[in-house]
């Protein structure tokens, strides 16, 4: 049994639902077989989230973390490949702050790589028949601040932990009166689930086409 800890966030931008929060409880209360499964859901606040994950991980001692983002107007499950050490808000988090040019980690690595098999992850979420592809940016909001935080954090407190980040698109009720692409939360779940166990189940990753031109 692999000791996983999967993560969400708590709605944020005058949402009242949070994909990635929804999707990641979905998962919980039906595991994959081969997990001991534990969650948290953190706030969209700059550096209570990355606190809130430091302390999930303390309490869980998880070998594999998987943090889980909205990404809204992304049309597919996105498994992201690198964070980096800035924050730059383009809008206010839960606390109303908004930071710009902001280091993460002072004097930290400009960017971190997931420790995850972030191409094979895509591979079997297709294979699956769902949408994913590889996703070379994480943004600059509180989703890469955690990301780069918890890759810090293994770098640094832990090694041998194994962790990175994945983007979900806007659930249905949240596009109703906008023109943007969504998946139902019970699909983003299932792709959690497949997500999980291949990143639990391997640590090389597949040679597969996963870059993008711009």
């Amino acid at each position: 049994m692999t000791r996983v800890l999967l993560t969400g966030f708590e709605p944020f931008g005058g949402d009242a639902t949070n994909p990635a929060w929804e999707a990641v409880r979905a998962v919980a209360d039906n595991p994959p077989d081969g997990v001991e499964l534990s969650t948290a859901c953190l706030p969209c606040v700059f550096g209570d989230a990355a606190d809130a994950l430091r302390a999930a991980v303390e309490q869980y001692d998880p070998e594999l973390v998987i943090s889980v983002g909205q990404a809204g107007g992304r049309p597919d499950i996105t498994v992201e490949r690198v964070a980096v050490n800035i924050d730059d808000a383009r809008i206010p988090d839960n606390a109303g702050a908004q930071p710009v040019d902001e280091p993460i980690v002072p004097d930290g690595p400009a960017a971190y790589f997931a420790a995850l098999p972030v191409k094979a992850c895509v591979a079997a979420v297709r294979a699956a028949g769902l949408p994913a592809s590889v996703s070379q940016t994480a943004g600059t909001f509180v989703c890469n601040q955690v990301f780069y935080a918890l890759m810090h954090l293994a770098a640094t407190e832990r090694p041998g932990l194994r962790g990175g980040f994945v983007h979900v698109p806007f659930a249905p009720e949240q596009v109703t009166d906008k023109l943007q692409p969504s998946l139902p939360v019970s699909v983003t779940a299932e792709a959690l689930r497949v997500i999980t166990v291949t990143a639990a189940t391997r640590t090389e990753d597949i040679k597969a086409v996963g870059g993008a031109t711009h």
